[in-house]
């Protein structure tokens, strides 16, 4: 009897045995796939919108005496047996902070012309990664970096900066990379995280525990570095370090469509699958053994002579956290007793409504069971406190009072790309948007009986971004999973609070280093 090679269609495109065993390596499946490739080819919905927030309406501004008591709570919390944990996204690479220079590399002059090179060449020595470079030039051109910039070789500099026989930083992720000079050594934003850990995330055992997202290509750099700096580190700022390290899984990873939205296939005739995003990481702080998580880009990070204005917020934002985890707390017990008078029902409501933004029109209708059902589903969830910081123009998500499936109003992080910029009023609100998301979150993982939420079960599936890219010439539709901070924290409870600028200081090109903010004292 033949034995016929099976196929398999869903709706619309068909899987062979070979396309299966690679979704079974990947660690999913036909109908997750078949499931993508419809949301490329149908888009994500916009978010109906009720308003920005700003002050007053969904963003808190804590005045002086507030913000001490605030951080009072969390230094006692830090003293009672909790885990915290820094988790820091760590894996993208640093070569769009040099696009300018890979520019210069190809273009057909030689000597600096922009603004940008002209900056970049003009101010070399202020660099932290100056020194390395200089041993660099003279190690492959036989001079140091200011005698081939003498005799016009400019390009020689930028290549032993970018290049593979020099640091090879056009190759590395942001974490490796020498940012912040000191009176000894230089420190990369690695080290800088590990620095500020120990002033604020210090548990009770006197350990700092951070949880590294990278890329499998540099786990051991990032591994070797985080070990040769911990003993230096723990002697000055008095603490053990708990130095950890995940990649993002293959099962997270989004399939890519063709142009006539079946799957993109490679020339081997394998399915193209493409990362799918920092939405993914919810995988793997869902795997974190940890009661409270601070969560802050690899970039964002100062010397230590300016952190004060970082560790006083940070802590603000985590004392603004366990307090409120503490009310949530009582609540959630007193509901289970079912001890509570009409009156506690009440506050409990004005509770969710006024400090969660947490509302719905038909409240007003629901009493008894119904009533005790719903503020047990809303308060019963992962808690987040999120820095904002006001609008200066800085490209980047905003914070918004957002429409959920269920029709309640809560506090979303969304990109532009979630708004419907062609309807003027939704325009309004995002382009006069008071304040923009610094991605300075703490967060509380774990429910009122002591369990882990399982993080991926409030995750907004109906959120995500599709991009156009190419791979060989051959244009293709990429699908991003909803942001770790956007839709992947969709349905968790949200507080914004108004944090100072002085602690969004980003990297995005080489030259932001010569900023104030990244230079010495």
């Amino acid at each position: 009897m033949e034995v016929l090679k099976r196929t398999y269609k869903l709706s619309v495109h068909m899987f062979d045995e070979k396309d299966l065993e690679q979704f079974k390596k990947k660690g999913t499946t036909a109908q997750k796939v078949e499931a993508q490739l419809e949301l490329i080819k149908n888009g994500f919905p916009f978010l109906e919108l009720d308003a920005a927030a700003s002050i007053g309406n969904g963003i808190i501004a804590v005045d002086e005496s507030q913000c001490d008591k605030y951080i009072k709570r969390w230094d006692a919390y830090c003293g009672s047996e909790h885990i915290i944990t820094k988790f820091v996204p760590a894996s993208g690479a640093a070569s769009r902070m040099f696009k300018d220079l890979f520019s210069f590399l190809d273009g057909k002059y030689d000597v600096p012309t922009t603004p940008f090179e002209k900056n970049f060449f003009d101010n070399i020595e202020k660099f932290a990664f100056y020194k390395e470079l200089d041993e660099a030039c003279v190690k492959n051109n036989g001079k140091p970096a200011k005698a081939l910039m003498a005799d016009g070789q400019y390009k020689a500099v930028v290549s032993n900066l970018l290049g593979a026989q020099g640091l090879n930083y056009g190759a590395l992720p942001k974490g490796l990379l020498k940012f912040h000079s000191y009176e000894t050594k230089s420190r990369t934003p690695l080290e800088e995280h590990m620095a500020e850990g120990a002033m604020y995330a210090s548990g009770s055992d006197g350990t700092v525990r951070i949880h590294f997202t990278v890329s499998p290509e540099h786990k051991q750099l990032f591994k070797a570095l985080s070990e040769s700096c911990s003993k230096t580190l723990s002697k000055r700022y008095g603490t053990a370090y708990n130095i950890s390290f995940s990649e993002q899984k293959p099962s997270t990873d989004t399939v890519a469509a063709a142009a006539d939205g079946t799957p993109f296939r490679n020339d081997d005739g394998s399915i193209l699958f493409r990362p799918g995003g920092h939405g993914a990481l919810i995988e793997n702080l869902n795997d974190l053994d940890t009661d409270i998580v601070f969560i802050k880009n690899i970039d964002n990070v100062v010397p230590d002579h300016l952190k004060t204005d970082t560790v006083t917020y940070k802590k603000l934002l985590a004392g603004i956290l366990v307090s409120v985890q503490d009310k949530v707390f009582e609540y959630l017990h007193l509901l289970d007793s079912k001890k509570y008078t009409d009156a506690q029902l009440k506050k409990m409501v004005d509770f969710v409504q006024d400090t969660l933004c947490c509302r719905s029109k038909d409240l007003a209708g629901k009493s008894g069971s119904e009533l005790v059902n719903w503020l047990h589903d809303k308060l019963n969830r992962p808690i987040r406190v999120c820095g904002m910081v006001k609008n200066v123009g800085e490209p980047g998500g905003g914070p918004f009072l957002a429409y959920n499936s269920d029709g309640t109003v809560s506090l979303q992080i969304l990109e532009s790309s979630q708004i419907d910029l062609n309807d003027e009023r939704k325009k309004e609100m995002f382009t006069k948007g008071t304040h923009f998301n610094p991605v300075d979150l703490v967060c509380a993982v774990r429910n009122y009986k002591g369990d882990k939420f399982n993080l991926p079960a409030y995750v907004d599936k109906s959120t995500g971004f599709i991009s156009s890219k190419s791979k060989n010439g051959r244009e293709l539709k990429a699908l991003e999973l909803p942001g770790l901070w956007n839709g992947a924290m969709s349905d968790w409870n949200t507080l914004f609070v108004e944090v100072p600028l002085s602690t969004f200081n980003p990297v995005k090109t080489v030259n932001d280093l010569l900023r104030p903010q990244h230079q010495p004292a």
